[in-house]
Formats: C-alpha cells, structure tokens, sequence
C-alpha cells in the first residue's frame, strides 16, 4: 500500500488506526501531540499512517487496514462508484487556493487553451483528476485535446522539473513546493466554480455504524486542533516545517491561503461529491452512475 506508520509500542487500549497524508489536519493532530492524549483517556490508542495520495489511502480503507481516512473530495466517489460502502464522518474547509495546475513561469503557458496538444501530470483517482477535468470542461476544452499523464506525485514532481509535462495537477504541500522551489505559477487554482477540494474523514460504513463513540472523539478533538491551528499560524508553521522538512516559506505559503476547521456532513457539501460522481460518469471515469446520498447513509 506504499504508507509509512508511525505509531508507539502497543498497549492494553482499543487501536484505532488513522490514515493520513503530509500537511492535511490529521497530521496536524498528529504532530501537536494533544489529540493523541485526549483518545488514551478514553480509552484508545492512536495508530498514524501516512499515505502518499487518497487513492492508496481508500485502498487500504477498503482493505480494511484503516480505521479512518483523512481524504481529499474524489478518492471517496471513485471508491463508492466500485461498491465501497462509506460513511463520511465530518468535511474538512475547502483548499481551492492551494489547489491547481501548476506551469513553468517562463513556458509562454498562460490560459488552458495554451495547454492544447501537451502533456498534463495528474494522479488518477485523486482530486487532482477531477481538477483538471472539471477545468478543462469548464474552458470547453476536451480531456481528448490534451496528454493526460498518470504519475504519482513524486514522479509527476520530478517530471515537471525536468520539463517532460507542461503542467501539473496537484494541491497543498505540493503546489507550494513547487511555487517557491521550482519557479512554478499556478495558471489556474481551485476558485470560480473549478473544485473546492475539500477534505474528508470517512471510515466504512460498517465500521462508522459500530464506532460511534469513536467517530464523536475524532471530531470532537481533531476540531479543537483545527481552531489552534488558525489561531497559531507561527507555531504551526514552525511545527509543520519541522516535521515535513519544508521551509518557513514554503509553509507559510500553504497554510496562509487556507482555513482549517471541521463540519458535520450536510446536503451542500453531499452535492460537490455528487458533481464529482456526474463528471465522471460523463466522461467513463467511473462505470455506474453513483448517488452519493444513498452511499452515506
């Protein structure tokens, strides 16, 4: 599953095992330490493991290797769209600013009709696809017009920088990354109707039904961190640079375009994934038309 886990010796506790990417709120939670200690205290012990993008995160979900999942927006569609039954726990804000394709500053690249003909990295079954489809359509250009290219995000980064695309998907730490390190622009970011990009915890549907308790504490506690993270931005730029071998700069960038917070799961937000789920049925991403109502019960 390519994840890295980052837990302590086991313990008499219940383990509750929580899958998460680098920079997202769980990691936040993470590496501030206070959510941990509120979970032992009612009796669980917090296993952490880090997954590189939301598709391989859902896999191990499915797989039942996870307990929750810190994901972006499209992960979850694609899963319901083959028959995983999920529940989706709380969302996260919308990361639209972070979120976005990424062109060399000196490409000559400055509207998607100039992307026409070249190779665009993204990584499948993440937000990212849904971005760049929902652009392209959006600019009434077809997916067909242009090279989509599948990488992940460590060869879509290295590709990029060698020039080998000439553009790239992706969203927050990334996208800063490559803004302070790789004389990147984003030629389009997440606003005007593109993607909200927002964050999800989700768990099965199974294990959402029987962890009720469970499910309350990690929102209850991940929101008190998400309210210290934007009434600390120094200390959590300096805790995350630590912690994600990132410059000030380039953190600073990423975590002063966004709100952190978290909110319960209401008919707006069930709608975005909807839209996710008709884009890409339209365009034969996923087989089966899904109604992302009926799979969140």
């Amino acid at each position: 599953m390519g994840f890295r886990q980052v837990s302590g010796d086991a313990t008499s506790l219940t383990k509750v095992t929580l899958g998460y990417q680098k920079a997202d709120m769980m990691d936040i939670s993470k590496e501030r330490g206070v959510f941990e200690k509120k979970m032992k205290a009612k009796g669980y012990k917090i296993i952490w493991k880090e997954f590189q993008d939301g598709a391989s995160l859902m896999q191990a979900v499915k797989a039942g290797k996870v307990d929750y999942a810190r994901l972006g927006d499209t992960p979850p569609v694609v899963a319901q769209a083959n028959g995983t039954k999920l529940s989706y726990i709380a969302a996260g804000s919308t990361r639209s600013n972070g979120s976005g394709i990424l062109v060399a500053k000196n490409s000559g690249i400055t509207s998607l009709n100039d992307l026409k003909g070249e190779k665009i990295a993204y990584t499948k079954g993440t937000s990212s696809e849904y971005f760049i489809r929902r652009a392209l359509k959006k600019a009434g250009i077809s997916s067909d017009e242009v090279d989509l290219v599948n990488l992940d995000s460590s060869d879509a980064s290295a590709a990029f920088s060698k020039g080998k695309v000439a553009a790239w998907v992706t969203w927050d730490p990334m996208t800063a990354t490559a803004e302070v390190k790789q004389d990147a622009t984003l030629l389009v970011d997440g606003n005007n109707g593109i993607s909200n990009n927002r964050e999800y915890i989700v768990a099965t549907s199974e294990y959402a039904e029987n962890h009720t308790d469970i499910s309350k504490y990690l929102v209850e506690y991940m929101s008190d961190d998400m309210e210290w993270a934007n009434q600390n931005h120094p200390k959590l730029i300096s805790m995350l640079s630590k912690a994600l071998n990132l410059s000030d700069e380039i953190v600073k960038k990423m975590v002063e375009r966004r709100t952190y917070g978290l909110t319960t799961v209401n008919q707006t937000i069930l709608d975005e994934q909807q839209t996710i789920a008709n884009l890409f049925y339209e365009e034969g991403v996923i087989k089966r038309k899904v109604t992302i109502e009926n799979t969140t019960n």
